[in-house]
C-alpha cells in the first residue's frame, strides 16, 4: 500500500512539472507572436511613410555623393569656361620650282596664298570675354569662331599675339561669362593632381563639351628646343593626356585655378597620340604677356646684346678646370654694346641669366626671349676662378 502511494505521488509530481513546462512555452509563444505582430505593424508603419520613387531617389543621392571628389567638383566648376576654337588662316607657300634661279628668271618668284582650316582650345579668363589660347592656334587667323559649352558661337578678334612665347589673346563681345581664375605656377608641387581640358581631335564640335583628362605634375622648369621661332622655357610637364586640338586649353589644379596652358606634346615616331609627356606654358608667364598684349598688342623684343658666344665642350671645360660643360663662353664683345657697358669680357663663362640656368647657346638665346626691350637682365658669370654678377640692359637696336 505504501508502495502504491509512492507511485501515485511520483506520477502527480511528473504531471505537475509537465503542466508547468507546457504553460511556460505556450505563453512564451504567445508573447513572441505578439512581438512579431508589433514588429510587423511598426515596420509597415515606417515603410508607408516613404514612397518607392522617393526611396530610390534617396539611395541614388547617397551613391552619387559617395562618387563625388575634389576632381569631379572642380571639373563641374570650370567646365563651362573652356571653349572650342575654329580658325581660318591664310598661309603663303612658294612654288617649288621657284627654288630654281633659271625658273625665277623667266617666270618670277611664285608665291601663293591658301586658306587653311584649324582648330584648338581656349580658356575664358574674364567675365567680359577675354579668351586665352596659343599663337599657333589663332595667331594668324582671319576668321576665328569660338564655341561655348551651351553651343553659342561668337566671332573673336585678336587683341594681340606673341609668336615667341606662343601666347594669343582673343576677345568676344559678351558679358557675365564663366571664367577660370589665375593660380600661381611658382608654387605648384611635383606630383600634385592636375586636370587638362580642351578640344582634342575636334571632339568639342560633336557635343559642345570639352574633353577632360587627369594626371599629375611630372616636372617643372623644363627648357625645350625652339619650334618655328617659338621658345619654350620653364615649361610645366604633365602626364595628363594632351592630344592634337588640346592646344590653348587650360591646365588647372585640383581646386580649379589656371596654372598653365596646354601647348606641346612629345610623341613616339610618327604617332600624333599622347604618350604621357605633355607641356604647358606656366600661368605666371602668361599673366605677364597678356598684360603687355592688352596694352600694346605685341611684345617688343627688338633689342641687342653685342655678344658672341660658344657652347662649352669638354676641351673648354678642361682648359678652365670646369666640373661640367654647362654654360656658354663669350668669344666676342662688340664695342659700345650693352654687353660692354655691363662689364662683360671675352672668356667670361655665362652660367645663369635671371633665374634660368644656362646649359648651352640655344638655352641662352631662348632665355633672352623671355625679356623685352628696355629690361635689364642679371647674369652670373665665371671669371678667373670667381663667380661674378653683371647687369645688362637690353637696349633697342640702333638706339
Amino acid at each position: 500500500m505504501s508502495r502504491m502511494k509512492t507511485v501515485i505521488l511520483s506520477s502527480s509530481i511528473t504531471m505537475l512539472v509537465a503542466s508547468i513546462v507546457f504553460a511556460y512555452f505556450y505563453f512564451q509563444g504567445k508573447n513572441t507572436e505578439a512581438e512579431a505582430n508589433n514588429f510587423d505593424n511598426n515596420f509597415v508603419a515606417v515603410d508607408t511613410t516613404i514612397s518607392a520613387p522617393e526611396k530610390k531617389a534617396e539611395i541614388n543621392e547617397e551613391i552619387n555623393n559617395s562618387r563625388q571628389n575634389i576632381l569631379t567638383k572642380t571639373v563641374s566648376r570650370v567646365n563651362s569656361a573652356v571653349v572650342g576654337i575654329n580658325v581660318t588662316a591664310i598661309r603663303e607657300y612658294r612654288d617649288p620650282y621657284s627654288m630654281d634661279p633659271l625658273f625665277r628668271y623667266f617666270f618670277g618668284d611664285r608665291v601663293y596664298k591658301q586658306q587653311v582650316k584649324g582648330l584648338g582650345s581656349g580658356t575664358i579668363i574674364s567675365p567680359d570675354g577675354y579668351i586665352l589660347t596659343n599663337d599657333h592656334v589663332a595667331g594668324n587667323g582671319v576668321e576665328i569662331i569660338v564655341t561655348m559649352t551651351d553651343g553659342t558661337q561668337y566671332n573673336a578678334e585678336i587683341v594681340g599675339s606673341d609668336q615667341t612665347s606662343d601666347i594669343c589673346l582673343l576677345k568676344i563681345n559678351a558679358d557675365n561669362l564663366p571664367y577660370i581664375s589665375f593660380g600661381n605656377s611658382d608654387d605648384i608641387l611635383i606630383g600634385e593632381w592636375v586636370i587638362a581640358l580642351g578640344n582634342p581631335f575636334g571632339l568639342f564640335d560633336i557635343n559642345d563639351k570639352p574633353t577632360v583628362t587627369v594626371g599629375v605634375i611630372s616636372a617643372t622648369g623644363m627648357n625645350l628646343n625652339a619650334v618655328n621661332n617659338r621658345y619654350y622655357i620653364n615649361m610645366i610637364q604633365t602626364d595628363a593626356a594632351i592630344n592634337g586640338g588640346n592646344s590653348g586649353g587650360p591646365l588647372v589644379n585640383s581646386i580649379g585655378q589656371l596654372i598653365g596652358m596646354n601647348t606641346l606634346i612629345y610623341t613616339a615616331g610618327n604617332s600624333q597620340g599622347n604618350i604621357g609627356v605633355g607641356f604647358a606654358i606656366p600661368v605666371n608667364k602668361i599673366k605677364k604677356i597678356i598684360d603687355i598684349l592688352k596694352k600694346n598688342g605685341s611684345v617688343d623684343r627688338n633689342f641687342w646684346t653685342g655678344l658672341n658666344i660658344q657652347t662649352i665642350d669638354q676641351n673648354i671645360a678642361n682648359y678652365f678646370n670646369l666640373k661640367t660643360t654647362r654654360g656658354v663662353i663669350i668669344t666676342k664683345v662688340q664695342k659700345n654694346s650693352p654687353a660692354e657697358r655691363a662689364g662683360l669680357m671675352v672668356r667670361d663663362i655665362v652660367l645663369e641669366v635671371g633665374k634660368f640656368r644656362i646649359n648651352n647657346d640655344a638655352t641662352l638665346i631662348s632665355v633672352l626671349h623671355e625679356y623685352q626691350t628696355g629690361e635689364s637682365v642679371k647674369l652670373k658669370i665665371y671669371r678667373d676662378n670667381q663667380i661674378l654678377t653683371k647687369n645688362m640692359k637690353l637696349e633697342r637696336i640702333n638706339d
